[in-house]
């Protein structure tokens, strides 16, 4: 039996990732965002949504830059990634305060936190006002990964980066379990 329970906004699972971009005097501001989906193939893209009621820095240095990098931390980083999205790039360098590097975009203007293993670097293609946040499009130019996550066919191994979920009904961070099957392969054994 299904039962209706309180009206409110999740998605499971939802990646735990960082949004990161320069503010108007070159500096490095970062934020840990929830709201964060593919939605594109071509051309490859982003979206993402930071809440524009609560006058974040990094959202303000994304709106100005028109460019941002999209990271997506490993369970190591819990407590980085927490602070990120609970201290305002208003009052404290975020980055330098975890002691966190980060290094230009090859393509974007934009930094790449070293410390994450899998970086998206973004332009930003569309803009619009949804309810209490700002949901921006980025269309992904570049894609980087530590070695170490990467197989030798290039692709990034799932696994190995051990992303972060975010849980926003009872505010709590997971871990990934492991593979459970094959996509496209999986479901086969229904056809006819």
């Amino acid at each position: 039996m299904k039962v209706n329970v309180k009206n409110h906004t999740m998605m499971y699972p939802a990646p735990a990732v960082v949004a990161s971009a320069y503010d108007e005097q070159g500096r490095a501001d970062a934020c840990t965002l929830a709201f964060a989906t593919m939605c594109s193939h071509r051309p490859p893209a982003v979206m993402i949504a930071i809440n524009s009621t609560l006058k974040r820095k990094t959202l303000k240095s994304i709106l100005h830059s028109k460019e941002f990098c999209l990271a997506f931390p490993s369970v190591e980083h819990v407590a980085e990634v927490d602070y990120l999205g609970i201290e305002s790039g208003y009052r404290e360098d975020k980055l330098a305060k975890i002691s966190f590097s980060h290094q230009r975009g090859e393509k974007v203007n934009a930094p790449i936190i070293n410390e994450f293993r899998v970086s998206l670097e973004c332009k930003v293609m569309n803009i619009a006002e949804v309810g209490s946040h700002t949901q921006i499009t980025g269309e992904i130019v570049n894609v980087q990964a530590d070695e170490d996550v990467v197989d030798e066919k290039g692709k990034i191994i799932f696994e190995k980066v051990n992303p972060i979920a975010w849980d926003d009904i009872n505010h709590s961070y997971y871990g990934m379990g492991g593979k459970i099957a094959d996509g496209f392969k999986v479901g086969l054994k229904f056809r006819d």
